[in-house]
């Protein structure tokens, strides 16, 4: 597929709609992406075609949703270049997929243990963490970023030791777009800290380019559907299968066990062990077809493309007065981040919603965050693969309406 920024739109059905009597401007791409007509009909055909549960059935429906499933797996296994298909654990997003991480780990750490995180954290890589320290007796510890919204290297280079027992890191920060290193930091882990293992929070970062799990040598990568063009309701999780084959049970029930008396039970092999339940059958087949979908892009024009929204917003912002960005990190991706000065960014983003541009405005998750920057939340514009220059300008003119009413 060539990298046609008309034809791509003309795949996303919503983006033709209008919103106030304006044409729709989506700019609140880091909360949710839109979905390609691709995955849709994927959804359709499931539900209408072979809708039945998985793995248990003894009829032809059920042995088609099967396949359709465990195709899916296949096409996420691939996608971030696993080791096993086993590798693979369906959840509800990202957030399960690290509660999984942190409630086994809960059970291993140690008093005298340490769990280093960024203060580039979203809540759910960062309260998810800071209770399963509470939990064991161990101590968190949190790698400072720099003034620009950059992650402090050196600092989190000093904070490793050999009580580290775990580190956690986003690939790509919610709040700011900052980029971090994620092969570099994780080798820095390696060589400090040996025992520690290393997870990164994928729900930003997969969107944005080709994700490798063995170069980025983690031990777990946690990424969400709906952030790649998918369904909502699901997610992966990719553990090292040697670190994953004895990790403690998440949920109990079916599908999960080996073998169960009213005495006591076992638990089956990968990936079953941690997937208890009937799963979100159609949202693996719809964010395979997601998956699909975007790794036909060139992902060599698609990077160029995003980095020319960033390159044009940073440039317009700089000539807006009384306009502030938040965090100018020189890796940064997908993400801008602002407040215009005396105005609350709620009312920036009312003003903006009445012109047909969707924006978010608030913490983002991430207060720890907010207060290192100084302030309150912002107004956050978030940029994908569909939105062109030309929206980029018209988020301008809307902010320039906006400054004339509320100034």
């Amino acid at each position: 597929m060539s990298f046609d920024i008309a034809a791509i739109r003309a795949q996303f059905p919503i983006l033709s709609r209008q919103v106030h009597g304006k044409p729709l401007v989506y700019l609140d791409n880091a909360a949710t992406t839109q979905k390609p007509q691709a995955v849709i009909d994927a959804l359709v055909r499931f539900y209408s075609e072979c809708n039945s549960n998985v793995h248990r059935g003894a009829h032809y429906l059920s042995d088609e949703a099967t396949r359709r499933y465990e195709h899916a797996r296949d096409v996420v296994a691939n996608f971030l270049n696993a080791n096993r298909r086993e590798e693979v654990i369906w959840t509800s997003g990202t957030t399960e997929g690290i509660n999984i991480v942190a409630k086994g780990m809960a059970e291993r750490l140690q008093a005298n243990d340490e769990v280093l995180v960024t203060e580039l954290e979203h809540h759910a890589n960062l309260v998810t963490w800071q209770q399963a320290c509470k939990k064991a007796g161990a101590t968190l510890k949190v790698a400072p970023i720099l003034n620009n919204g950059a992650l402090d290297q050196a600092a989190f280079a000093a904070l490793l030791s050999s009580q580290t027992a775990f580190v956690a890191m986003p690939h790509v920060s919610n709040a700011l777009g900052t980029v971090n290193p994620v092969q570099a930091l994780t080798r820095t882990v390696r060589e400090k800290s040996p025992r520690a293992l290393v997870l990164v929070d994928g729900a930003q970062g997969v969107a944005h380019g080709d994700v490798n799990v063995q170069s980025i040598d983690c031990d777990f990568y946690a990424f969400s559907g709906h952030k790649l063009f998918g369904p909502t309701g699901v997610g992966a999780l990719w553990g090292r299968y040697s670190v994953l084959e004895d990790w403690p049970v998440w949920l109990t029930g079916g599908e999960m066990i080996a073998s169960v008396s009213y005495q006591d039970a076992t638990w089956g092999a990968l990936p079953n062990r941690l997937e208890a339940g009937t799963p979100n059958i159609a949202g693996a087949v719809g964010m395979a077809a997601a998956i699909e979908w975007f790794s036909a892009l060139p992902l060599v024009e698609v990077k160029q493309h995003e980095a020319q929204l960033i390159e044009r917003a940073v440039a317009l912002g700089e000539e807006f007065d009384g306009l502030t960005l938040v965090g100018n990190a020189p890796e940064k991706i997908g993400v801008y981040s602002f407040n215009l000065n005396g105005i609350h960014p709620a009312d920036v983003g009312f003003i903006l919603d009445r012109q047909g541009i969707a924006i978010r405005t608030g913490d983002h998750c991430a207060q720890p965050l907010m207060k290192r920057l100084g302030v309150p939340g912002t107004a956050r514009a978030s940029f994908s693969i569909y939105n062109t220059i030309d929206e980029v300008e018209q988020l301008f003119i809307g902010l320039r309406k906006a400054k004339e009413m509320l100034s």
